[in-house]
């Protein structure tokens, strides 16, 4: 579900792609309305990069970023699955199999490319 995206979002998102200066997507001229299709698809290289963007956020902020995703406010209908991979890995580390788990099933039960 796109949504505003909130003051603590943007700090996310600049820890995430400090070179991002414009939050407009590209193809669709939208502003984005998620974190992570756009650090996915328009700023990282590929699932490593992804993971290491990812690991520039602490565990609070992975936990804030679960809860978007567990209340469908953060989309992942965008995301490569070798990215969605690399997101449900570092969820297994910081909070176990059960919400990684979850995870996956809203990435499988995910329909739209929402940004």
């Amino acid at each position: 579900m796109p949504r505003i995206l909130s003051p603590r979002d943007l700090t996310l998102l600049s820890r995430m792609v400090p070179e991002c200066s414009d939050l407009t997507c590209e193809s669709s001229g939208l502003s984005f309305r998620s974190l992570l299709p756009p650090v996915s698809n328009h700023f990282s290289d590929g699932p490593d990069d992804f993971r290491r963007r990812l690991g520039h956020l602490g565990r609070d902020d992975l936990a804030y970023l679960l809860d978007l995703i567990r209340d469908g406010s953060e989309s992942l209908g965008c995301l490569p699955p070798e990215n969605a991979s690399a997101l449900i890995d570092i969820i297994a580390q910081q909070f176990g199999a059960g919400a990684a788990a979850e995870v996956l099933e809203i990435y499988e039960s995910g329909h739209a490319c929402d940004q």
